[in-house]
């Protein structure tokens, strides 16, 4: 099924290219239980990306039964959108996946999956990229100097622009000024242009999810938001100089707050998403309140990429239990943002 244009969706499903991730952890029998999922099956017309023998084994270990369209490379322009379609790469025995374990033949194997999607959505064949979850220590095995998925979609794609990570949940988004750093390095990472181009992207990637005008927490870096200074000059040397630009501008936006209370403000005051200022500030506060249904999206590039926000699970491969909450929110608000961002293209 080819996208010959945002119009095209009018009364559609969007397309999704779905990669299967990590062969050894949960990821193949949450990719079963994806395309076997009804509401999915409504909201979105996925192309999976894989070997079909790993599939079928984690619909085994799912326990369920699988109609998807086989299809290749050359052949799914020509694929109906009746059922699911799945691309087999045939390119893992499942002889060859030790669970739980992470290896070169696991990264190779996801590192393949995700770069087909990636370039599936590129060449307008797909409106947007999910995948279940990888192994980073793997997919480094297999792709010297992956650092994350950013950094992987980054050198695929040749794209010039700025990528981040948000972990969304039903009542609230998390966006993150720093990422994947060390924690000695966060202080000085920090200024008031950068805070402020993570508070555009963030608006703009709420508002591609269907916020008519978002409103943001910003959270402080020291103890009490640097309790005037007694803690650390952050808050009043740079983060409060980014909110009074970005209100300047016209952002929905207030803070810094003391990070150990924001998300907590964030619920009971209705913001709709909180920009931290690195990883764990925002991460602990998520998965506490969310783990079976925190997505992680990257926001910054031309199509929606979204994943569930847990990892691999090597201790449950196998075991059937598995949750698929978070796989299914991630396709949901996937499709969400392809067909509203089409729609506008084509308004």
């Amino acid at each position: 099924m080819t996208i010959n244009g945002a119009a095209e969706l009018k009364g559609l499903r969007p397309v999704i290219a779905l990669a299967m991730g990590d062969p050894a952890g949960i990821s193949p029998e949450l990719t079963a239980r994806l395309l076997a999922l009804g509401d999915v099956r409504e909201a979105a017309h996925i192309i999976a990306v894989g070997d079909r023998r790993v599939l079928e084994e984690g619909a085994k270990v799912a326990g369920v039964s699988l109609e998807v369209e086989a299809v290749s490379l050359e052949t799914l322009d020509k694929a109906g959108a009746s059922r699911h379609a799945f691309i087999d790469l045939a390119h893992l025995d499942p002889v060859n996946v030790i669970r739980g374990e992470a290896t070169l033949a696991g990264g190779a194997f996801a590192t393949r999956n995700f770069r087909v999607a990636l370039e599936l959505a590129n060449a307008g064949k797909a409106n947007a990229v999910c995948f279940t979850p990888f192994n980073k220590q793997a997919m480094r095995h297999a792709y010297p100097g992956y650092d994350d998925e950013i950094r992987f979609v980054v050198d695929v794609l040749s794209f010039p622009g700025k990528v981040r990570e948000f972990n969304v949940l039903e009542k609230v988004w998390n966006a993150r000024v720093t990422s994947h750093i060390p924690l000695s390095q966060v202080p000085s990472s920090l200024s008031v242009e950068g805070i402020l181009a993570e508070l555009e992207l963030t608006r703009a990637c709420l508002k591609n999810a269907g916020y008519d005008e978002p409103k943001i927490a910003v959270a402080g870096l020291n103890p009490h938001a640097g309790d005037g200074g007694s803690f650390g000059m952050e808050e009043i040397e740079i983060i409060e100089p980014a909110v009074q630009k970005a209100k300047a501008l016209g952002f929905n936006v207030e803070g810094p707050f003391p990070a150990d209370t924001v998300f907590v403000r964030a619920l009971k005051e209705g913001f709709n998403a909180v920009l931290t200022m690195y990883h764990d500030q925002g991460q602990i506060a998520m998965k506490l309140l969310g783990f079976d249904k925190g997505v992680t999206m990257m926001g910054g590039l031309p199509f929606p990429l979204c994943t569930p926000a847990h990892g691999t699970a090597y201790d449950i491969a196998g075991k059937g239990t598995a949750d698929v909450g978070a796989s299914r929110e991630a396709i949901l608000l996937a499709a969400r943002m392809a067909k509203k961002a089409a729609l506008s293209a084509a308004a």
